[in-house]
């Protein structure tokens, strides 16, 4: 809840602006003071009138014509935490430069408290270089990222861009201003690693890495100190240490080597069981006929942290196709604390999609099974249940 607290809600000017309105009035169901500051674009899309009948506060609007000598400032100060939803390819632009040229960008820079980011736009503008690197440099700066998702856009378009439902966004604010990790060592494995075949080819699978990012990510913004040990590409978080592997003998190595010195292991990653015993030197030709390719075991990176003894808080994963029985075995026979299970041929629940549907088991082979959520939400929901066991005993 956000009882108490004073939020600034931040509004730039895309089509989805409207759903603003309906995040202001979630944000103050939670119980939050909310202020808002427009652009001017933002205006076109919805009325300031509005946000004042929902929040109890006129919009600023710009530098000059309010009642404060200084409104950004004055909003900076008064608040606990900003959120800027919607956030289009321009703001999250000006927001990467510290482009302030207009009043929300100003109270941006002038707040001292977490800054959550809602990105709407074409999928075109999303995917476009600029924009993935601004992601990334306002991601290294500690701003929490949420969405987009996919889904309908403006003009009958679909895909990648949609702004996330006014929901997710209150539990991101919500996240942002709990520090109940602060003080913890967190290590998280992601990703799915590659065994060479020869210099050109792999065995491997389709790990995008983006659920172990979202748990990495989620425990930084919530205080942890944290060691992400990734064979897939990762976006440079704040308070978050990369290591870049590529192999299971590679990620077993640098999650062995640091374990020691952390309270929770959550190995998130999609591991190759198997690696070709004698990779070739030079790449396999189509002239010499199928290659026969021996395979030998990879190192049980789970089982290796489950048998140190003094390990961590262990959460495990495993990705099932069909069934979860293979995730409830694993859950009472690899000694770990939680085991988390996901069908990845259910729709929605697969690899590379932004959302997941899990199962949560214990050592004892107790389910719980919760609704598809996004990535982010399985991620905060995650690290709620670790706290609460971890504390537990």
């Amino acid at each position: 809840m956000l009882t108490g607290r004073r939020i600034v809600l931040g509004i730039s000017g895309g089509v989805a602006a409207y759903k603003a309105a309906y995040l202001a009035r979630r944000l103050v169901e939670a119980g939050a003071s909310v202020r808002c500051v427009m652009t001017d674009a933002a205006t076109e899309f919805l009325g300031a009138q509005t946000l004042a009948a929902i929040t109890g506060e006129y919009p600023v609007l710009g530098f000059f014509d309010e009642p404060e000598v200084s409104p950004h400032t004055a909003l900076g100060q008064w608040s606990d935490a900003m959120v800027i939803a919607p956030a289009t390819a321009g703001t999250l632009a000006k927001l990467a430069t510290g482009l302030s040229d207009n009043a929300m960008i100003a109270t941006a820079l002038a707040a001292e408290g977490p800054l959550v980011v809602a990105p709407a736009m074409h999928t075109e503008m999303w995917d476009k270089p600029s924009t993935q690197r601004n992601i990334a440099t306002l991601l290294a700066d500690g701003v929490t990222i949420v969405g987009p998702a996919e889904g309908a856009l403006a003009g009958g378009d679909v895909g990648p861009g949609r702004l996330v439902e006014p929901e997710e966004i209150v539990a991101a604010v919500e996240a942002s201003l709990n520090r109940d990790l602060e003080g913890w060592h967190v290590l998280v494995t992601a990703g799915g690693t590659r065994e060479p075949i020869d210099p050109v080819r792999y065995l491997g699978n389709r790990s995008s890495g983006k659920m172990g990012n979202a748990i990495a990510l989620a425990a930084a913004q919530r205080g942890a100190s944290v060691v992400l040990v990734t064979a897939a590409p990762a976006l440079r978080m704040a308070g978050v240490e990369v290591v870049a592997v590529e192999t299971a003998q590679d990620m077993a190595d640098a999650v062995w080597a640091r374990v020691d010195d952390v309270d929770v292991a959550v190995m998130a990653a999609a591991v190759a069981d198997f690696r070709p015993v004698t990779p070739a030197d030079e790449k396999l030709r189509r002239a010499a006929g199928p290659p026969q390719i021996h395979l030998e075991p990879t190192p049980d990176i789970l089982a290796g942290v489950a048998g140190r003894e003094h390990r961590p808080f262990l959460v495990g994963f495993a990705a099932e196709a069909g069934s979860l029985d293979g995730a409830h075995h694993k859950a009472t026979t690899k000694g770990v604390d939680l085991l988390v299970g996901n069908d990845v041929a259910k729709p929605g629940s697969g690899f590379a999609t932004d959302t997941n549907q899990v199962t949560v088991y214990t050592p004892d082979g107790a389910a719980d099974t919760w609704p598809l959520l996004s990535k982010t939400e399985v991620a905060e929901r995650l690290w709620d249940r670790i706290r609460a066991t971890y504390e537990s005993g």
